[in-house]
C-alpha cells in the first residue's frame, strides 16, 4: 500500500530571482519524504508534495539552509 500524498503550500520571505527558486527547489528535495517541490517566485510561495510536506518544522528548516524565511502556511 503507498502512502497518501498530501500538498501544503508556504509562504517565504526573500526570494527574488531564479537563483532563489533553484535553492529552495534544492533543499526541500533532498528531504525525505518529499516528493515535489513548485516555488512561485511572483507569489512568494512553495508548493511540496509528499508524506512530508506538513512537516513546518522540516520545510522550515530546509528553506532557512537555503536562505530564506519561512512566514507560514497558505
Amino acid at each position: 500500500m503507498s502512502e497518501t500524498t498530501a500538498t501544503t503550500t508556504y509562504r517565504v520571505d526573500g526570494m527574488t530571482c531564479a537563483h532563489c527558486v533553484s535553492a529552495v527547489t534544492t533543499e526541500l528535495s533532498a528531504l525525505a519524504g518529499v516528493d515535489d517541490v513548485a516555488v512561485d517566485l511572483d507569489a512568494g510561495t512553495v508548493t511540496v508534495s509528499g508524506a512530508a510536506s506538513s512537516d513546518d518544522a522540516a520545510i522550515g528548516a530546509g528553506v532557512e539552509e537555503a536562505g530564506y524565511t519561512l512566514v507560514g502556511r497558505r
